[in-house]
C-alpha cells in the first residue's frame, strides 16, 4: 500500500538504531486487493524475493540482509482459493518451490557502526 518503497526503506534503516532489526513480510502472488478510486488506498507493488533483496540491499549492506520465501503451487492456489492453512496437511505447506513465492520475508540489520 507504500508507493515510494524506497523512501519507506530508507526510512526504515534511518531510525533504526545502530544493531537494530527489521522484519518484513509481504505477501508475493495474491489477487489485488486494493483498488485505487473505489477502496481507500490503492495496492501498487507485488514483491519478489530478488526485488527485496536489491531494495534491501540499497541501504543495508548485503551481508546483513536475509531473504526468504514460503510457498508452492498448492499453497498459492489454495491462497487464490480462500483456503486457511489449516486445510491443508503440513507437508503440504511446509514445501517450499522458488516459482511459486506466496510469502516474501525480510530480515535487515543495521551495522553496529551506523550504515
Amino acid at each position: 500500500m507504500i508507493y515510494d518503497v524506497q523512501a519507506a526503506i530508507r526510512t526504515l534503516h534511518r531510525i533504526l538504531q545502530p544493531g537494530g532489526v527489521v522484519l518484513v513480510t509481504s505477501h508475493g502472488i495474491s489477487r489485488v486487493a486494493r483498488r485505487e478510486g473505489i477502496d481507500s488506498w490503492g495496492e501498487y507493488w507485488h514483491f519478489t524475493s530478488q526485488s527485496k533483496k536489491r531494495l534491501f540491499e540499497s541501504c543495508f549492506s548485503a551481508e546483513n540482509v536475509t531473504v526468504s520465501t514460503y510457498g508452492n503451487v498448492l499453497s498459492t492456489i489454495s491462497s487464490l482459493h480462500g483456503l486457511a492453512a489449516s486445510e491443508l496437511e503440513p507437508e503440504e505447506i511446509d514445501f517450499r518451490d522458488p516459482n511459486y513465492e506466496l510469502l516474501v520475508t525480510v530480515r535487515a540489520q543495521k551495522s553496529k557502526n551506523g550504515r
